[in-house]
């Protein structure tokens, strides 16, 4: 049985009618889930193809009579076809939905085709190194299954809701948004598929991220239905790939690669993560895992070679205490090594500037 808070807000959607039905949607069968923590609401509503189009107003009904409701900080209802909805009149298709972050430059996503590989603390120490290089910058945790930017990032704290926006939380020169700083970081996520993407499309159309240069995107590990909602509901400038250096890391790199070029997203190029060991004491260099592997695969790939990013201590210890090596120590090895990506980045950015924003000048 549901809980009374649950109970309460499957009443508050019982306001919203179903067109097809004349009844209301609970009624009518078409909410097909309702989560709801810490006055974080996601909801999913069945639809059809058919029926897209006029559904599309009853999720926004639905959506804002959850906003409204007392005790509801954010609300994201989504519309989903994994089973028959009730049959509905034919209707023209959907139309294309506005992108997402217009008021962003250029957003940039850091991927990889499997986790493992050091993706999120290279996506926190680049944009870092960005903010450090002068430009306004935010950081985007889109992996809902395992958040890390609270950690990285030293952040504890609930964001602030202003006009139904969320407030991004502010560390480190970044404005930084993760759904870890919505719920309890104890509780394990059992989200199906919808709630996973109203829960993105909310980390990126209901915060008030504002004017800024660059947005980094640490994407969630893999290339399933996450990534595909990024690509389709953000212009993202370019995709930057994190691969260790042997050759398991490497296939699924290229697979990283091709699903950015089948979502025509540039692929800005290769970084080769934990590429070598300095040992802390005599500074002698070891290849733990190979080397130079991204390096010949993005050549084979046709894509730029973004640099490498040594295995040392110092990168952990730092993003386990919240104090990524980029501000903490910028002329370490490490921090030198992604302020070298970051100044790749820009490059890359600077040279592909189209009208949408002002080029990108490196300080």
């Amino acid at each position: 049985m549901s809980d009374p808070e649950t109970e309460r807000l499957m009443n508050v959607l019982r306001a919203v009618r179903d067109p097809a039905s004349g009844q209301d949607i609970v009624s009518a069968g078409l909410v097909d889930g309702l989560q709801q923590r810490d006055g974080l609401v996601q909801a999913s509503l069945l639809a059809n193809r058919d029926s897209a189009s006029e559904m599309e107003h009853v999720r926004a009904a639905a959506q804002a009579a959850l906003a409204a409701a007392p005790g509801v900080r954010n609300a994201a209802v989504v519309l989903t076809a994994h089973r028959s909805a009730p049959a509905a009149p034919a209707q023209p298709a959907q139309p294309d939905r506005k992108l997402l972050l217009g008021s962003v430059t250029h957003v940039i996503a850091v991927a990889s085709g499997k986790g493992g590989v050091g993706k999120s603390t290279t996506a926190v120490n680049l944009a870092v190194a960005l903010a450090k290089s002068g430009q306004k910058v935010g950081l985007l945790d889109a992996d809902v299954f395992g958040p890390s930017l609270p950690t990285m990032l030293g952040l504890d704290r609930k964001p602030d809701v202003v006009n139904g926006e969320l407030i991004p939380l502010k560390a480190w020169g970044l404005s930084a948004m993760s759904i870890g700083f919505l719920v309890d970081p104890k509780q394990a996520m059992i989200w199906r598929g919808p709630m996973v993407m109203g829960a993105l499309e909310q980390l990126m159309g209901q915060v008030a991220w504002g004017k800024l240069d660059i947005l980094v995107i640490d994407m969630p590990p893999g290339t399933g239905d996450a990534q595909l909602t990024i690509a389709q509901r953000v212009n993202l400038a370019g995709a930057v790939i994190v691969s260790t250096p042997q050759d398991i890391a490497l296939a699924d790199a290229r697979r990283g690669v091709a699903m950015f070029e089948k979502t025509r997203v540039p692929v800005l190029g290769v970084v080769e993560n934990m590429s070598f060991f300095c040992c802390p004491n005599c500074g002698h260099q070891t290849n733990l895992f190979g080397h130079g592997g991204a390096q010949a695969e993005a050549a084979r790939m046709g894509v730029d070679f973004l640099g490498e990013v040594p295995l040392l201590l110092d990168i952990r210890t730092n993003a386990d205490a919240g104090t990524p090596i980029a501000a903490s120590e910028p002329e370490s090895v490490a921090g030198k090594a992604y302020a070298a990506l970051a100044a790749r980045v820009l490059a890359k950015l600077e040279r592909a500037a189209t009208p949408k924003g002002p080029v990108i000048k490196i300080s």
